[in-house]
């Protein structure tokens, strides 16, 4: 199984080591999903934990071990053009679209409820869920 997850998740398992985000990392660190991310989300990421909020509270050597980490997921380096109609009310997240398309993924994880993607409930064949929904359905899979 193959999972896009949006760096909202990421960073919510830094910051909290309890609730969905961070047993969905542990899932996947422990070999039970494979994660799809790019060389856009991996950038968004360095970018993203150098705010001063987030700065103020992840240390810099976790957000570190979390890209080393990443870099041996299934890491596209280009990321195609959206089809028609696939969009993300925050343009910033039409990347995680593109990474589900072009990374043949089965879910895309987000706790974006304001991005539109939601809304969405699937792009191509990966269904996107909220990360409880997701730690639910690995339950079931399992």
């Amino acid at each position: 199984m193959r999972v896009v997850l949006d760096t909202n998740v990421l960073l919510a398992a830094l910051i909290s080591p309890q609730g969905s985000p961070d047993a969905i990392y542990r899932a996947w660190r422990s070999g039970k999903f494979e994660v799809v991310t790019s060389q856009a989300q991996l950038d968004e990421l360095r970018r993203a934990s150098r705010y001063p909020k987030l700065r103020a509270i992840l240390p810099a050597h976790r957000v570190g071990t979390l890209v080393h980490n990443l870099q041996r997921a299934v890491v596209l380096e280009r990321l195609p053009a959206l089809p028609d109609g696939a969009v993300a009310r925050d343009e910033d997240d039409g990347f995680l679209l593109a990474m589900a398309l072009a990374g043949e993924a089965d879910y895309l994880v987000t706790g974006d409820r304001r991005s539109g993607l939601l809304e969405q409930g699937s792009i191509g064949r990966a269904r996107i869920l909220v990360p409880a929904a997701f730690c639910a359905a690995l339950i079931r899979e399992a």
